[in-house]
C-alpha cells in the first residue's frame, strides 16, 4: 500500500511539473496533499518516520502541511544546473534542504504565514549532493544542482524509453503491443491519438486481429 502511494506521488509530481493552468495545477497539488497524509499513515504504530535533516535554529511543527511549488525555471552549463523560483519571504534559517543523488526535497518554513515544498523525487542523471546549495534572494530562490558528470541535460527529470519494447517472456505478447500502443497514444499529436484508437476499437470488435493494422 506505502509503495503504490509513493509511486502515485512520483507521478503527480511530474505531471505538476509539466502542467500551465492554474485549474490544473490546484487540482493535481490538492491530491498530492492528500496522498502525502495517506503516505503518513500507511506508516506502521511502532515505526517512527525518518526525519530530514535542518539547519540549526529551525522550530518545526511535528505536524505540518505544504503547498507545492509546481512553478520554476531553469538553465544549466556543463558542470551545474541552476533552479529559479519565484517566492517572496524566505527565512534562509526555516528551510529544511534534502539532496540526494537522484532527487531533491526542500521546504520552505513560514514564508508569509504559509509553508511551501519543492521536489524533483528522480532527477535526470546523478548530481553531487555535498556540493548543492540554496541562495535565498528577496522575490526569488535559487538552487543550484552540481552534476555528478559533466554533460547537458535534456530535462530535469527522469524520463523512461517508453518504445522499449518489453521483452518479458512470460507476458503475453499481444499485451506488450497494447502497452506501446498506449505509450504512443500518449505522447502522441491528435492524428495519431485518432488513428490509435480507431485500432483499438477494431481490434476489440473483432475487425482486426492486429492492432496496429493501418496505422502507417
Amino acid at each position: 500500500m506505502a509503495e503504490e502511494v509513493a509511486l502515485d506521488l512520483e507521478e503527480l509530481r511530474q505531471l505538476q511539473s509539466i502542467a500551465k493552468r492554474p485549474r490544473v495545477v490546484s487540482v493535481i497539488s490538492q491530491e498530492i496533499q492528500k496522498l502525502e497524509k495517506r503516505s503518513e499513515d500507511c506508516l506502521p504504530a511502532n515505526r517512527t518516520p525518518t526525519s530530514i535533516p535542518s539547519p540549526p535554529k529551525t522550530t518545526v511543527p511535528p505536524s505540518m502541511n505544504y503547498v507545492t511549488l509546481p512553478s520554476f525555471s531553469w538553465d544549466q552549463d556543463n558542470e551545474k544546473i541552476k533552479i529559479y523560483i519565484s517566492l517572496e519571504g524566505v527565512n534562509q534559517e526555516k528551510m529544511e534542504t534534502t539532496f540526494n543523488p537522484m532527487s531533491i526535497d526542500i521546504k520552505f518554513h513560514d514564508v508569509q504565514g504559509k509553508n511551501y515544498q519543492f521536489a524533483l523525487p528522480k532527477l535526470n542523471k546523478e548530481i553531487l549532493p555535498e556540493k548543492c546549495k540554496v541562495l535565498v534572494k528577496p522575490s526569488r530562490v535559487v538552487i543550484t544542482l552540481f552534476k555528478a558528470s559533466k554533460g547537458n541535460w535534456l530535462d530535469l527529470h527522469f524520463k523512461e524509453d517508453k518504445l522499449k519494447p518489453n521483452l518479458d517472456k512470460e507476458r503475453d505478447p499481444m499485451a506488450g503491443i497494447m502497452d506501446l500502443m498506449k505509450n504512443m497514444y500518449e505522447d502522441g499529436d491528435d492524428e495519431m491519438k485518432r488513428t490509435i484508437a480507431k485500432a483499438w476499437t477494431d481490434a476489440r470488435s473483432g475487425k482486426t486481429a492486429d492492432p496496429l493494422k493501418g496505422y502507417p
